[in-house]
């Protein structure tokens, strides 16, 4: 598997980081950490290239890089990259173009197959689904933004999996909130939960929601197929059938103490964009993580 971790600066990034590798990790998946920094002016980029040219002979770094080297620091102290790499220091110099707004460098790492580190420079959401799109990720790591509004785009318009670090806390104890009904997703949702879980070794709570308190037939089966997966892997978890607005219910539930896992929506595309979709709306408004899976 892949994993992509969006990152914006050494303030704000650290819970993303630290939450994307621990998640790829037990996933054993190859990591890419993106850093998105400002579109660059054409009037400027022969400016930017002059400096890149002399980037070793006068220390300058390009914007965006510091950064990376932050995070490689964080990747080196929490050993996800090899002693031989460490001890070479931040390689910035070595950062190899790949088109106009597009810079990487590779890290030997010591989970999955390799860590790589990626400058790009542009619209955020546009450059993450180039991104994304080109390097067939299975899984998006984002912060949980300020913007709402682009944590909104990036969920609708990013084709992987997304997994929003929303108001983590590493000092606290998490529970995973597994939300399980008919819907087609769900089954992934469940197996990508057990990951999760062993990963930051927490108990399981399934959620299933009727606004009517009855439950078809289909739901019993997905609770049925969720609690087998479980125990096969040995996950501890509770199951609870609750009755209300699905929403309302997962955000009461969940509180600030849960990860939640759900599938994403199957909504036409035009109905979820104006009329948002569970998902969306539990981004929106629930201060804990959220992984979408699709």
């Amino acid at each position: 598997m892949k994993f992509l971790i969006a990152v914006g600066s050494e303030d704000y990034s650290g819970p993303t980081l630290r939450v994307g590798m621990e998640v790829a990790s037990a996933f054993n998946a190859s990591v890419t950490v993106i850093k998105v920094g400002p579109k660059i002016s054409e009037h400027s980029v022969s400016q930017v290239k002059f400096t890149q040219e002399r980037l070793e002979e006068w220390d300058f770094d390009s914007p965006g890089v510091e950064v990376l080297e932050w995070a490689f620091g964080f990747l080196a102290e929490n050993q996800y990259i090899s002693p031989a790499v460490v001890e070479k220091g931040f390689p910035k110099n070595t950062l190899i173009e790949r088109g106009k707004n597009r810079s990487e460098v590779y890290l030997q790492g010591t989970t999955g197959s390799d860590v790589s580190l990626i400058l790009r420079n542009g619209d955020i959401i546009s450059e993450l689904r180039d991104e994304v799109s080109s390097g067939q990720f299975d899984v998006t790591i984002i912060g949980g933004s300020q913007k709402r509004r682009m944590a909104h785009d990036l969920i609708q318009y990013l084709d992987s999996s997304i997994f929003v670090v929303n108001q983590y806390d590493h000092t606290k104890p998490y529970k995973l909130l597994v939300a399980v009904n008919d819907s087609h997703n769900t089954s992934k949702a469940v197996k990508y939960g057990v990951r999760v879980s062993q990963a930051f070794d927490v108990n399981v709570d399934l959620v299933t929601v009727s606004r009517t308190g009855t439950f078809k037939s289909g739901y019993h089966r997905a609770v049925n197929k969720a609690e087998r997966l479980l125990k096969r892997m040995k996950v501890p978890y509770k199951t609870h059938l609750l009755k209300g607005d699905p929403i309302d219910i997962i955000k009461k539930t969940a509180g600030n103490d849960h990860i939640i896992v759900m599938g994403t929506s199957t909504k036409n595309p035009l109905i979820k964009y104006f009329r948002g979709s569970k998902p969306l709306k539990i981004v929106k408004t629930c201060p804990c993580p959220i992984l979408i899976v699709k």
